[in-house]
């Protein structure tokens, strides 16, 4: 299984993109998160909507806007009330973790396979196969 993250952009109007994909697969959603981090000594969170992998071609990907959000548990905002919408119209839970920010990576592939760690070990995503 190819699992790939589809990086929209920072969570400025590419967050209307990433609902709007969420909502016209909405069979296909299987988990909303929001991860945090502190960048350049703010805090920021990124919003992930996890897909189901397609059939055929067992590719699952992870849409996501990346690091532009401010941290809704520090700062109360519109786009990240715009994500809770959409949790609560699909019925899902907003799932939260706490992670490095991209900047540690040399390279945001590396940060991607970081976070898709994570995702594993915490049985969000199926295994490696």
């Amino acid at each position: 299984m190819i699992q790939r993250f589809i990086e929209l952009g920072e969570g400025y109007s590419d967050i209307y993109e990433l609902i709007e994909t969420a909502m016209a697969n909405k069979h296909r959603v299987t988990h909303l998160l929001a991860l945090h981090t502190k960048l350049n000594d703010k805090d920021v969170t990124s919003v992930v909507v996890i897909m189901k992998p397609t059939d055929p071609g067992n590719f699952q990907a992870l849409y996501i806007c990346r690091e532009g959000i401010p941290n809704p548990n520090q700062l109360e905002n519109k786009r990240y009330d715009l994500f809770n919408e959409l949790a609560k119209t699909l019925q899902k839970n907003i799932i939260s973790f706490d992670v490095k920010p991209s900047s540690m990576f040399n390279e945001t592939d590396l940060y991607y396979q970081y976070l898709i760690g994570i995702l594993r070990l915490n049985h969000l995503i199926p295994p490696l196969q």
